[in-house]
């Protein structure tokens, strides 16, 4: 089932997710609705905040790159309660975007190499080493369980300059070809 993507400005996006056990309900169900999700909108990776459950859990595809990278080929993984173990190499820059904030692509500078242990759809335990693409998307899906956006990372002056459009994405006020579920807006009371 394919579930509407939280727009940037909700809460649920700034909140540091919480652990989860193997009593989650319907987490086979919940999996599988985030591949088709993010599939629908033609991301490689979702976080579980980003279809509102402030959970440790993301789900990333990065075959489309594997003309880029051949090894991403198969690189279909299911991140449970993950912890990134440390991150290593220079800081590159490359374009991101995000499902939760459409029509914003910026150069972030993260670096190249992570390790990282966490649980798969099987709850068996695995502490890996990857880079390149594979690393950034793993970075990218990781901020989304601490409460972090792409748009953290990029300079002030570019995160100002992009401030209407933020603004505008937060009112509903952009065109996607996917379901999104934009912030309740508090509207101010006249007297």
């Amino acid at each position: 089932m394919k579930l509407p993507i939280i727009a940037y400005g909700d809460p649920v996006l700034r909140q540091k997710a919480k652990e989860i056990d193997e009593d989650y309900p319907e987490l086979d169900s919940l999996i599988a609705n985030m591949f088709e999700t993010m599939y629908a909108a033609s991301g490689v990776g979702i976080a579980a905040p980003q279809i509102g459950k402030s959970i440790r859990l993301f789900v990333i595809d990065a075959s489309p790159y594997e003309e880029d990278e051949p090894q991403l080929k198969d690189f279909k993984k299911v991140f449970i309660n993950p912890i990134i173990v440390q991150e290593d190499g220079e800081k590159w820059a490359s374009s991101e975007g995000c499902l939760s904030i459409p029509d914003i692509r910026e150069d972030v500078y993260r670096l190249p190499t992570l390790t990282i242990n966490y649980l798969d759809e099987n709850w068996e335990e695995h502490e890996e080493t990857f880079d390149g693409l594979a690393a950034r998307i793993i970075q990218h899906e990781y901020d989304h369980i601490e409460g972090k956006l792409f748009t953290d990372r990029i300079t002030p002056l570019r995160k100002a300059l992009l401030k209407s459009k933020l603004d505008a994405i937060a009112k509903g006020k952009v065109n996607v070809d996917y379901k999104m579920k934009f912030p309740v807006l508090k509207r101010k009371k006249r007297f």
